[in-house]
């Protein structure tokens, strides 16, 4: 259950593994990376129809992802009928435009899909299964944007935003990977119910499968900035060796500005690491993102309740201040429409941005150490203070802003003009006009050079 966002470097590889790339064009899209700062992330495919979380029920061991499932407690019956949900997929109201222009208008700029979870449902038209959005048995393969994946990328990717592809190294319904009979039953764990240096034969015929899916996406779907891979556990650390390495090889020949991020795999197929339901407490010096649903699941749950705006914008500052990007997690209704409570909150958050995003976009950790409640970024020359304010919270006339040197002049973004201040021991004070020090903004944003 994805229920909290906890502090600290939580679901990732820890930073002192990081192995930086050394090719000049990966460090410069790592730049292009850094400066991007918020990502759409989006899980969706036939479990939102039944709102029980994404793949992880299928564990029968996986308890936590268990607790909305009171319809049986037949193992057995209950994978048949969610591997089966395929056959009721129809999302007939997507309209991949207007995700797009929802993205674009709410400052995000980059998108991190679903390509294929650990369920092993394809939403792109694959040709090495059929359990896929295009298949004859889904309802959904007769739509005009059947090819799901490819609609949603060509979207965004018009409308200018940076194209990740998640796909899960992992999958649950592939026969070479939850083989029967094996070593170990269908579903008691998450990884292969084998030990592939065991079964190499196998073992081979699952990576293969899976390179070429990954090589399929690179090939056929546009240009791809990042491969988000998932599924950590599948990594030669625990005989689970996929031969990454090759397979993002042969990527790169096809498409040589491709980031990578094997997660968790502490390798150097691992370009940026990924908190997930995580926000670093410190600044983190290597490329980072944390992964966070607005909701409390990746996927879609009927009764769930979103984080409001300002929480989103104190999120966003908070881990643009120590130095990584913010991917935001919407799950869709089965319908394709989005739900309610997610857009308002985004809606939310890209208000706030329209008016300061020069704090956040292009900007790195700044050597400014936070004092209070105050965040800080910076951008060449330029300082930026950030004041975060709570529900019925307003800065009043005079602001203390700490451990600044060398100003000669301070505004703030949502104002027209500069501000008076003074230096005193240990920062400036600032004065407030009226419509400033009686704001009850989420935030507001004080330019310092």
């Amino acid at each position: 259950m994805a229920e909290t966002v906890t502090k600290g470097l939580h679901g990732c590889s820890a930073e002192e593994t990081y192995i930086a790339p050394t090719e000049p064009l990966l460090q410069e899209r790592l730049e292009w990376f850094r400066d991007q700062k918020l990502a759409l992330m989006m899980h969706f495919g036939p479990y939102s129809q039944m709102a029980i979380g994404v793949s992880s029920p299928l564990v029968d061991a996986d308890t936590p992802s268990r607790r909305r499932i009171d319809w049986t407690e037949d193992h057995a019956l209950f994978r048949k009928q969610y591997f089966d949900l395929n056959k009721s997929f129809n999302p007939v109201c997507f309209q991949p435009d207007q995700w797009a222009d929802f993205a674009q208008e709410n400052g995000f700029k980059y998108l991190i899909f679903t390509t294929k979870h650990h369920d092993g449902f394809c939403m792109f038209d694959t040709q090495y299964t059929d359990y896929k959005i295009t298949a004859p048995d889904c309802p959904f393969h007769t739509h005009q944007h059947a090819n799901f994946a490819k609609a949603l990328f060509d979207a965004f990717r018009e409308k200018g935003m940076g194209i990740a592809a998640y796909f899960s190294k992992s999958d649950w319904h592939s026969p070479y990977y939850w083989a029967e009979g094996v070593e170990k039953p269908v579903a008691s764990t998450r990884m292969a119910t084998y030990y592939p240096p065991d079964h190499p034969e196998l073992w081979e015929k699952f990576t293969e499968f899976a390179h070429n899916q990954i090589l399929e996406l690179i090939r056929d779907y546009g240009r791809i900035d990042i491969l988000w891979l998932d599924g950590g556990h599948v990594k030669p650390q625990t005989g689970e060796d996929i031969q990454i390495g090759r397979v993002i090889a042969k990527a790169r020949e096809m498409q040589p500005w491709l980031l990578a991020v094997n997660r968790t795999a502490a390798d150097a197929f691992e370009d940026y690491i990924t908190p997930e339901q995580a926000i670093p407490d410190r600044v983190i010096s290597v490329p980072w993102e944390s992964c966070v649903t607005i909701g409390t699941q990746w996927g879609y749950v009927y009764d769930d309740t979103y984080k409001s705006a300002r929480t989103l914008v104190h999120m966003l500052i908070e881990v643009v201040s120590h130095g990584g990007n913010l991917a935001l997690n919407i799950g869709p209704q089965p319908n394709g429409v989005l739900p309610a409570g997610a857009v308002a909150s985004v809606q939310g958050l890209g208000q706030w941005l329209k008016v300061n995003g020069e704090a956040i976009y292009g900007t790195r950790a700044a050597e400014q150490e936070t004092n209070g409640s105050i965040l800080y970024t910076k951008k060449g020359e330029t300082l930026f203070a950030i004041l975060p304010l709570q529900e019925g919270q307003t800065p009043g006339k005079r602001i203390m802003i700490p451990a600044i040197k060398d100003v000669a002049h301070v505004s703030c973004l949502a104002y027209d003009g500069e501000l008076s201040f003074e230096k005193q021991a240990g920062g400036v004070v600032v004065e407030l006009p009226p419509e400033l020090a009686e704001s009850k903004a989420y935030a507001l944003a004080f330019s310092l050079k």
